[in-house]
This record gives structure tokens, C-alpha cells and sequence, in this order.
């Protein structure tokens, strides 16, 4: 089977790749890239004004299987997963029962296979049952096929427990994920601590509770020389300790959420729960540093953090409200009109991030559309102009505070081995 993908903006970070080209895909790899392939025999998809990238790869979201499928499933998310443009996705492990194990990991592989979408990534829990009293039998899950190892959702709060976790973790060639909390300074927490928590009377979140472990999680790995992930950093703390480890040599490295890109606690001022995240949206500060994080590569990649809830559980009180937002077939909607467009970060270093970036974080032979990888491809109309609609997700679920926003760019066919596993007004 051949494709030929003509006459789009080829934009490939892995290769340092931006240019007009054609790309011929034959038997599900990539086979050439080049200004003009004449070739017979070919299906020929037209992709003049559109961007060819590698396929996204989200290293961060909870498709809630097995346990929770009234929220997500393998299925459900795997299509929003295709619609927002992502070719693979790392599936946190906090599902019911938790992956702390290798037949849960085989599990999900399985699952993954039948629905057969998108490549699914399974992370496996650090802590069994996610308790964070006993290492997982961490080999048993790598050998299964775990690509990282995390129990989020939760910190790792044992500090002696996360220090074996790391040396246990490199022993496979895997990094621990840590979902960086202090559980005491956390608890109780609804929103940001501040002027706005104040003016609400909601509990506040303080920044110490995230940047307390940041700073832990940094020393561990210097003391230790092995790697750790921090997920979802939101403050200029977690980013300036970071930076200075990264400078020190500390084999560390991070990830944002589009919502923290583009939301601040003032988001939180009506009440709306689908702006109840954790960790919680920060000030315009805070924002701005991630921003700055992401221009000089302190942080590596970009995530969404899908965090798919039944409406039952955010149609409650702002306090009794679970935290989380969906993010797959927004996130790069919001990057190309909020980040890419206004705040400096390059398109090719925001594909960067969604690409060859979360790739390398989890050691992944993906992210890059050199010859002979597999045909993993997001096509992207730049000018297409849409409104943002929760009826219209293929998630089981509606839980985002975007809808209704006006977003400019969206990804428009999704190729997975070379097969569109999502089309739309793509001839």
C-alpha cells in the first residue's frame, strides 16, 4: 500500500526539518521525503496550506480503563485521542484497580490492540495499589511493555520509598513520574493560594506544596544519578529549580498542560469547576515563567493531563467537585492560537514538545518522520478557524472550561502506521 502526501510544510523538529516537500508512505513507513516524488501507482492525498508533522505523542492522561469506563475507555479515548491529532498516549496508571502489575499491563495492551486507534503506552504504578508503602514489581511491568512508571494522581510522599523507586526504575531503563504534592501542605486545598482563594473562600493551594517536592525530587536524582519526570509543573518555582538543575547536570526533566499555559486562578472567579485542577491554575506569573520554561527547553514536553469526569461528579459545590479537565482535542487548538500565535515559542518548537520532546523524556523511538520510522503522522490546517463545542468530543465526557472558545489550527487527518485512524476535509 503507498501514499503520497503532497505539497504540505513538512515540519519534522527530530530532523530539524521545515520546508515544502512531498512524503511516500509504503507499507505503513515512512519511504521518502522530498521536493517532487513522481511515482505511479499511488494514492495521492493533497495537502497544499497544510502542516505535516510527526504524530503528537501525549505522554500524560487517564483513559480511566480499567474501572472507571462510565468516564473514558480505551475506545473513547483512543477516537478523541485520533481527533486531537495524537498518534501514541502514556495512560497513567490511577484505574481500578491501579496497573501495578504485569497482567494489568498486558491488560491494557490487549484492549489497545482490539480497538486498534491509536499506540497505547502504559505507565505503571510506583507504589502497589498506588499505597506508596511497597515498590511495584516494576521488571515484571517493563518486560510487560510499561514505558515509565508513576503513581499520579498521588505523590510519591516517602521520600525513602521514591529514592528506591528511582534506582529500581533505572535499572530498566525507565523513569519514575512523579506527581510532585506535599500532601500536608495540600490538604484540604480546592484553587491557587492567594488573593483570589481569599476573595472566594475556598482552601488554598500554596506553591511550597508543588515546589517543596520539585526540590526533593531533584536531590534524589542528583544523590542518586538516575532520572526523574515531574508532571505538570505550574509554578515559576518548580521551572527556576529546574533550570538550575538542569545547568547542574541533574538528569531531570518536566512537562506542562496547555490549561496552565493559558488560564490563571481569574479563571476560577465564577466557580466553574471544570477549572478545578490539580494542580491548580496559578497566577499570570506563574504563566508567564512556564512560557519562558518552554522557549529555553527547561521544560520538554508538552501534555494534556485528559482527566475525563462523569458530570455527576462536577455538578457539585466548587468543594465536593472532582478535579480535572479534559484536554486531548483542544490541546493543540489552544498551543497554535494562544501559545504559538502570542507568545513567541516557534510552531517548530511547539511541535517539538508534542513530538520528539515527550519521546525522548520516555525513551520512545517515535516523534520523528525520518525514513524507515513508522508512518505516525498529524496533518494540520493552520487557518482553520472553529469553535470548541463539549457535545461534539468523542471523549465520553465534557468536562473542559474551553467550550465555546474560538481556536485557529486543528489537526485534520490522523495516520497511525499510515493508516488515517481520523479524517476531516481532508480530500
Amino acid at each position: 500500500m503507498k501514499k503520497l502526501l503532497r505539497g504540505a510544510r513538512v515540519i519534522d523538529p527530530s530532523q530539524n526539518f521545515d520546508d515544502i516537500r512531498d512524503v511516500l508512505i509504503v507499507d505503513g513507513y515512512i519511504a521518502d521525503i522530498k521536493d517532487k516524488i513522481e511515482i505511479s501507482d499511488v494514492e495521492v492525498i493533497e495537502l497544499s496550506e497544510k502542516i505535516v508533522t510527526p504524530g503528537l505523542i501525549d505522554i500524560h492522561a487517564h483513559f480511566r480503563e480499567p474501572g472507571y469506563e462510565y468516564k473514558e475507555d480505551i475506545e473513547s479515548g483512543s477516537k478523541s485521542a485520533a481527533a486531537g491529532g495524537f498518534t501514541a498516549v502514556a495512560c497513567m496508571p490511577n484505574t481500578k484497580p491501579p496497573i501495578d502489575n504485569a497482567a494489568l499491563v498486558e491488560y491494557l495492551k490487549s484492549q489497545a490492540s482490539k480497538v486498534g486507534i491509536v499506540k497505547i503506552l502504559p505507565i505503571g504504578c510506583v507504589s502497589k495499589g498506588q499505597q506508596g508503602k511497597e515498590i511495584t514489581e516494576m521488571g515484571d511491568m517493563a518486560q510487560a511493555g510499561a514505558v515509565a512508571f508513576s503513581d499520579d494522581g498521588k505523590p510519591v510522599a516517602d521520600s525513602s520509598l521514591m529514592r528506591k523507586a528511582m534506582v529500581y526504575a533505572s535499572m530498566f531503563d525507565r523513569v519514575i513520574i512523579d506527581h510532585c504534592e506535599d500532601p500536608f501542605l495540600f490538604e484540604g486545598g480546592q484553587i491557587n493560594e492567594g488573593h483570589v482563594s481569599t476573595l472566594l473562600g475556598l482552601a488554598g493551594i500554596p506553591v511550597a506544596a508543588e515546589e517543596i517536592m520539585v526540590a526533593r525530587n531533584i536531590l534524589l536524582a542528583r544523590e542518586m544519578k538516575t532520572r526523574v519526570h515531574i508532571a505538570h509543573i505550574s509554578t515559576k518555582g518548580s521551572v527556576e529549580l529546574i533550570r538550575k538543575a538542569k545547568s547542574d547536570g541533574v538528569m531531570v526533566t518536566c512537562e506542562v498542560t496547555p490549561h496552565h499555559l493559558t488560564l490563571t486562578e481569574d479563571a476560577v472567579k465564577t466557580y466553574d469547576t471544570n477549572t478545578k485542577v490539580n494542580p491548580p491554575l496559578r497566577t499570570q506569573e506563574d504563566l508567564e515563567a512556564l512560557l519562558e520554561g518552554l522557549k529555553d527547553d527547561t521544560i520538554d514536553a508538552i501534555v494534556t493531563d485528559h482527566a475525563p469526569h462523569h458530570i455527576d461528579e462536577k455538578d457539585l459545590e466548587f468543594d465536593k467537585a472532582a478535579f480535572g479537565m479534559i484536554g486531548l482535542e483542544t490541546a493543540l487548538g489552544l498551543i497554535l492560537t494562544r501559545i504559538v500565535s502570542k507568545s513567541g515559542l516557534s510552531l517548530k518548537q511547539a511541535i517539538q514538545k508534542m513530538t520528539s520532546g515527550p519521546a525522548r523524556v520516555l525513551g520512545l523511538d517515535m516523534g520523528t518522520l525520518k525514513i524507515g520510522a513508522p508512518a505516525d503522522i498529524t496533518v494540520i490546517d493552520p487557518n482553520l478557524v472553529w469553535t470548541v463545542d463539549k457535545h461534539e468530543f468523542f471523549s465520553k465526557s465534557t468536562n473542559t472550561p474551553f467550550d465555546g472558545w474560538q481556536l485557529k489550527g486543528k489537526a485534520v487527518m490522523t495516520m497511525v502506521d499510515g493508516k488515517a485512524v481520523y479524517s476531516n476535509s481532508v480530500s
